[in-house]
C-alpha cells in the first residue's frame, strides 16, 4: 500500500489532462513527501485518491497487489473506465465515488473492479472527500478491501463482542504476568465480582483455593501453547453466602500480536464453563455404584462366614474401603440400657474390624455421646470436632469420646433386628476427610441392617 516517491505531492495531485497511459513525468520531491509515501506503503488497506476533476493522483502498493495494476500505470488516468471497471459500469461507479465531494462524514459501497489479469473482484470501498486550505473540496479519497477480507474482519470483531458480551461461557483475558486485563459478564458473575473490579489483580485475590492449579496451567499456555482438551479445574471462591467450591471446565488459547515478525505472547485467552452440578452428578453415581458393589461382594463373602460375628466384621471391613477411617460395634447388655464395645478396628495404622475382649465391661460414654443419641432415637446421628481448633483440642475431643484420637468426624446409626435395638454403629474419619452427610448417613444405616441381622443370629447361636 504506497504511492511512489515520484507521484507523492503535498496537494492532491497535479492538474494534467486526461490520459490513457501511465503517469506523468516525475516532479520534484517536496517535504514530507517521503513521509506520505512510506506511509501509504505501510497501509493494510487498498487507497487511492482523485482530484476535483475524477484524476488518480495516488494508488498505494496495497491497490496494486489487489488489482494488479502499478502506481506508474494507475496514476494519472481519469477514473477507472476502460480499465478497472468495465466500461458499462464505469459512470455509475465513478458517480458514486465522486459524490463523497458534495456530503460530508464517509461513504461505503461495494463494486466489482477488474484485475490486471481480467478477473473481477468484489470490493467494499469508503470514500470522503478531501478539504483544501479554504475548506472547499479538492477531491476525493478511496480506500477499499476485498470485501471476503471485510467481512472476515467483520466477523472477527464480531466474535469478539458476543464473547464479551453475551456469550454462555466465561471469557477472561489474562496479560503476561497473569492479571486479568478483559472479563465477559458471565466470567465476573462467576467470580463473584464487576467486569471491572477484577482486572489486574492478581488471581488469589478472587480465588481462595485453586490459584495453583489456574495459574500453573497459565503459565504452561504462555510457555508451550494451548492444551489440545479442556481441563476441568476445582477452585474455592469467597462469597457473600461463604465459600464455595466450584468446578469450571476451562481452554486456554495463546494470544499473540499479529503486527510483529515473530509471535510475542500478548497473555492468554481463558475460557471456562461452570460444570459443577454435572460433575457432583457424575461423583454421586460413581459413588453409589462403588458402594453398591461393596455390599454385593460383602454379602457374599459374609454367607461364606460360620460365625455370624465374624460375617457382622466382613460387613464392615468392605463398607470403610473409600467411606471412613475407623469402625466401632457396641452392643447392648442384657438389660438393653448400656453399651459394651464388642469389635472394632486398630487405633493405629488400617485393618479389619476384629472382635474385642471386653470382659462385658460397659464402655464409658458420657451422657448425650452421639452413640447413646443414637439409641435412643432408633436413628443416625453425625458430630464433628469444633473448626478451626488445634489437632490437640482435637485429639482431646475425640478421647473424651473414647474414639481413637485421630477422629474428627463421626457417623452413629443404630442395630436394630426384629424390632429390637441390638446397639450401635459407629463410623469415624480423620482430619483429611470431610464430614459425614445425609448420603452418608443412609450408607452407614444399609451397612447397619445387614450387620444387625448378623449379630442377631450370634445372639441366637450364643443362646442370648
Amino acid at each position: 500500500m504506497s504511492a511512489s516517491k515520484s507521484e507523492t505531492t503535498n496537494a492532491l495531485g497535479p492538474d494534467e489532462p486526461e490520459r490513457e497511459g501511465a503517469g506523468s513525468e516525475e516532479p520534484a520531491p517536496v517535504p514530507g513527501a517521503e513521509l506520505l509515501a512510506a506511509l501509504l506503503d505501510g497501509m493494510d488497506a487498498a487507497l487511492c485518491a482523485f482530484d476535483a476533476d475524477g484524476a488518480i493522483t495516488h494508488w498505494n502498493r496495497e491497490a496494486e497487489r489487489i488489482l494488479g495494476w502499478s502506481p506508474e500505470e494507475a496514476v494519472g488516468r481519469r477514473g477507472f473506465a476502460g480499465w478497472a471497471v468495465r466500461t458499462a459500469d464505469a459512470g455509475e461507479v465513478q458517480a458514486r465515488l465522486m459524490a463523497a465531494m458534495d456530503a460530508p462524514g464517509r461513504q461505503v459501497h461495494e463494486f466489482a473492479l477488474l484485475r490486471k489479469d481480467g478477473g473481477r473482484v468484489l470490493v467494499r470501498t469508503q470514500s470522503a472527500r478531501v478539504l483544501g486550505a479554504d475548506g472547499k473540496p479538492t477531491g476525493v479519497y478511496c480506500a477499499f478491501s476485498e470485501v471476503h477480507a471485510q467481512i472476515d474482519l467483520e466477523r472477527s470483531i464480531a466474535l469478539s463482542e458476543a464473547l464479551f458480551e453475551d456469550a454462555s461461557w466465561g471469557v477472561v483475558l489474562v496479560d503476561v504476568d497473569l492479571r486479568p486485563t478483559v472479563v465477559n459478564g458471565h466470567a465476573a458473575r462467576a467470580l463473584g465480582a464487576g467486569r471491572t473490579s477484577p482486572l489486574g489483580r492478581p488471581l488469589g485475590e478472587l480465588v481462595v483455593q485453586g490459584v495453583e492449579e489456574l495459574e500453573g496451567a497459565l503459565h504452561h499456555v504462555l510457555a508451550e501453547g494451548a492444551p489440545r482438551g479442556l481441563a476441568d479445574l476445582w477452585v474455592t471462591l469467597s462469597t457473600s453466602q461463604g465459600e464455595q467450591r466450584r468446578c469450571w471446565r476451562s481452554g486456554f488459547l495463546r494470544l499473540a500480536s499479529p503486527l510483529a515478525e515473530e509471535p510475542v505472547p500478548l497473555g492468554v485467552g481463558w475460557l471456562f464453563h461452570d460444570v459443577t452440578e454435572s460433575k457432583l452428578a457424575g461423583q454421586e453415581a460413581d459413588r453409589l455404584r462403588f458402594r453398591s458393589s461393596q455390599l454385593h461382594r460383602a454379602g457374599r463373602a459374609a454367607a461364606e462366614c460360620e460365625d455370624p460375628m465374624e460375617a457382622a466384621t466382613a460387613y464392615l471391613d468392605f463398607a470403610l474401603a473409600g467411606f471412613a477411617d475407623h469402625a466401632l460395634i457396641d452392643l447392648t447388655d442384657r438389660d438393653g440400657e448400656r453399651l459394651i464395645r464388642a469389635a472394632a478396628t486398630p487405633r493405629g495404622a488400617p485393618g479389619p474390624c476384629m472382635p474385642v475382649a471386653g470382659g462385658g465391661i460397659p464402655v464409658r460414654y458420657p451422657p448425650g455421646h452421639p452413640a447413646l443419641q443414637s439409641a435412643d432415637r432408633n436413628g443416625s446421628v453425625r458430630a464433628s470436632a469444633p473448626a478451626g481448633g488445634a489437632a490437640g483440642a482435637k485429639g482431646d475431643w475425640a478421647a473424651e469420646r473414647q474414639w481413637p484420637r485421630d477422629a474428627v468426624h463421626a457417623l452413629c446409626t443404630v442395630l436394630r433386628s426384629r424390632g429390637r435395638t441390638l446397639g450401635v454403629l459407629t463410623f469415624l474419619r480423620g482430619q483429611g476427610r470431610p464430614a459425614f452427610e445425609r448420603a452418608d448417613a443412609v450408607y452407614a444405616e444399609s451397612v447397619g441392617v445387614l450387620a444387625g441381622a448378623a449379630l442377631d443370629l450370634a445372639r441366637v447361636t450364643r443362646g442370648e
